[in-house]
């Protein structure tokens, strides 16, 4: 695998996954989300529930061009060793420190959480991939994805009923509540709990073969048709698994693992053939410079959205909102009506950031962890 050249399709996914990450993490108002918008209640798959897998996805892919570039040129897995775990670390502590931003309260921080389970899981895939060939890679991915399912459907848990995939009675809910009770997202739950972390890996997994696939001396059409069938394989097999795993992405089940990167697949195929190979890349410019940046624009998003959702202050007629609240309620609202309004506040987000990101980007600054 000789190929070293930067995928622009790359960045303009790792982009738009961003900017779809901050449009469905801040409405002007929770109660006026358009259905597309929001997560799945249980089992299913809207768009918004793509956006997390396509990133981990997407870390996969670039970790294929990234670990084969810091081995060669360091000739020793020491210092790839330190820069993972950094990494990883790096990752972990930025969500906590979100989740522990203007709370200030360790009785009840959140321990899971997006940037902790990308810091997991890169760090086991990444070891996965340091320490085995591409068939051991390949059947820690397959029993990753069929240990869960056991794990799930064959140990019992209390209160579980004749639904092992139902919300409340659960293995993976059961080994949250025993171990992280008073720390997740919900009371008795959270989707980004210990035991679906497990297939969530098989997400990065499935990204970094992708990427040896782009590495390869294959001609641009090989490996657009590559991507296109292992898209449709992926989706066909979430599709008949679903009978015995539901597709879910508060439980990360393994038909949700297959279905999502199919969908990746497909997108990616698209974007490198049309930006890659095809050169059309004039309307790409803004998802490449949230792409550059990935890290920076989503931690600066959610800290600043953390910031002026928490930060509440009086008006004149002596009620208390906040910054979100304001800008909704006195601008956007009045102007666009509630649905609209709700969702012109996240799109002033991604412009606001695009211009902060566009700054950076100008400057040859990316902010890499």
């Amino acid at each position: 695998m000789t190929t070293s050249k930067r995928l622009i399709s790359l960045d303009a996914f790792r982009g738009f996954t961003i900017m779809l990450m901050i449009l469905v993490n801040n409405p002007g108002s929770w109660r006026y989300v358009l259905p597309p918008l929001r997560h799945s209640e249980w089992h299913g798959c809207t768009p918004t529930d793509l956006v997390f897998p396509f990133f981990l996805f997407i870390m996969g892919v670039a970790m294929a061009f990234s670990l084969a570039h810091r081995l060669q040129e360091s000739g020793s897995r020491w210092p790839v060793y330190r820069q993972i775990l950094k990494r990883s670390f790096l990752l972990i502590f930025l969500g906590l420190f979100l989740a522990f931003y203007l709370r200030w309260d360790f009785s009840t921080l959140r321990y899971p959480g997006v940037l902790q389970r990308i810091g997991l899981c890169y760090f086991f895939a990444a070891m996965i991939v340091l320490h085995f060939k591409r068939k051991g890679q390949i059947i820690w991915a397959v029993g990753l994805l069929l240990g869960y399912w056991a794990l799930m459907t064959l140990i019992p848990s209390p209160g579980q009923g004749t639904d092992p995939w139902a919300l409340g009675s659960n293995f993976a809910q059961y080994v949250d509540n025993l171990l992280l009770k008073g720390h997740t997202w919900k009371p008795d739950f959270d989707p980004e709990g210990l035991i679906s972390t497990l297939p969530a890996i098989v997400q990065v997994l499935l990204g970094y073969f992708t990427g040896n696939w782009l590495r390869s001396n294959r001609t641009g059409l090989q490996k657009t048709n590559g991507l296109f069938i292992t898209a449709n394989i992926l989706l066909v097999s979430a599709l008949i698994w679903k009978y015995w795993m539901p597709i879910n992405k508060q439980l990360w089940t393994g038909s949700y693992v297959l279905y999502t990167s199919g969908l990746a697949l497909h997108f990616l195929a698209v974007s490198y053939w049309l930006i890659d190979i095809k050169g059309y890349k004039k309307f790409t410019r803004p998802f490449v410079i949230y792409g550059s940046n990935a890290i920076l624009a989503y931690f600066g998003s959610s800290f600043m959205a953390k910031t002026f959702y928490m930060w509440k202050f009086s008006r004149a007629d002596g009620t208390e909102t906040s910054v979100t609240g304001f800008i909704y309620h006195s601008i956007l609202e009045p102007i666009a009506g509630n649905w609209v309004g709700s969702l012109l506040h996240p799109i002033l987000y991604i412009v606001l950031w695009l211009g902060i990101l566009w700054w950076f980007y100008r400057r040859k600054i990316f902010i890499k962890i």
